[in-house]
C-alpha cells in the first residue's frame, strides 16, 4: 500500500555505525510506554492493547477513536496516547486511513486519525517523554510530521528550548519545506545542540581545567567523550 500506514518501517539513520530508530519498533497497538510502571506508575494497569488482527480488539479501537475524536480524553496525555494507539491499530486493521475513519464514524476524520496514528509511530524515546509530560501530545503531532533525524532533533529541542506547540508546528512546517533543522530552530531562538548540563563539582573542575590547557571549548571535550561512550 502507499498510504504509509502506522508500523510501516522506514530506514533507520546510521551514526558512526550505530543504528538509531526514528520510527516505532514495537508492534502497533502495544502499550509499551502506557504499560510501563516506571513511566506511568499505577496507571500502567489501565493500559489497553489494541490488536489490529483481532476483531473484538479492533472494535474496541474503533470505539476508542470515536470517543477520542469527540474530545473524551480531557487533555490527559496518557489517554491521548491510548487514543493514538487506537488510531494506529484501526488503520492497520482496516487497511487505510479512509477505511479507519469510516469504521470509527462520529468526528473521526481521515486527517484526525492520520495525525494521531503518526504520534503512535514515534520512536520509544519520544513517546516516553510524551507519557512523562515533557512533550505535549499536541506538540508530538507536529514532531511526527517530520521524518528522519530531524524528527529526533526537533523532539529534544522542544524539551530543551521549552518550545510552544505553535513554535513546534512552525518549525515542523519549515523543515518539511526543506529548511535545515538548525536554521528553523534558530528562527525561534533555539541553538541546536545547546542545553544546560549539571556536573559534579569535581567533573566540572576537571573539565574546565582540561579545556583551558588544551585550548578548546568545554563542549568539544564533552562531545568527544559522549561519542566514545555511545560507541
Amino acid at each position: 500500500m502507499t498510504d504509509n500506514r502506522p508500523g510501516d518501517r522506514s530506514p533507520r539513520r546510521r551514526d558512526n555505525g550505530r543504528s538509531i530508530p526514528t520510527d516505532r519498533e514495537s508492534p502497533v497497538g502495544a502499550p509499551v510506554i502506557r504499560g510501563d510502571e516506571s513511566v506511568t506508575g499505577t496507571r500502567a494497569r489501565e493500559a489497553v492493547q489494541f490488536d489490529p488482527d483481532d476483531p473484538e480488539s479492533l472494535a474496541d479501537a474503533a470505539e476508542t477513536v470515536r470517543q477520542f475524536a469527540a474530545g473524551a480524553t480531557n487533555d490527559d496525555h496518557l489517554y491521548m496516547l491510548r487514543g493514538a494507539a487506537a488510531c494506529a491499530a484501526l488503520v492497520r486493521g482496516e487497511g487505510s486511513y479512509k477505511a479507519a475513519a469510516e469504521r470509527a464514524g462520529g468526528d473521526a476524520t481521515v486527517s484526525f486519525i492520520r495525525k494521531w496514528a503518526r504520534v503512535h509511530d514515534l520512536p520509544r524515546s519520544v513517546r516516553k517523554q510524551v507519557a512523562l509530560g515533557g512533550i505535549a501530545p499536541t506538540a508530538a503531532k507536529h514532531i511526527a510530521r517530520v521524518g528522519g533525524e530531524s524528527r529526533l532533533l526537533l523532539a529534544w529541542a522542544t524539551l530543551d528550548g521549552e518550545l510552544t506547540v505553535r513554535e513546534v508546528r512552525s518549525i515542523a512546517s519549515a523543515v518539511n519545506d526543506d529548511v535545515p533543522i538548525d536554521h528553523a530552530l534558530a528562527e525561534h531562538g533555539v541553538t541546536l545542540g545547546q542545553f544546560e548540563l549539571t556536573l559534579s563539582p569535581s567533573t566540572y573542575r576537571d573539565l574546565h581545567r582540561r579545556a583551558s590547557i588544551e585550548g578548546v571549548e568545554s563542549g568539544t571535550i564533552v562531545t568527544e567523550a559522549l561519542e566514545q561512550y555511545f560507541e
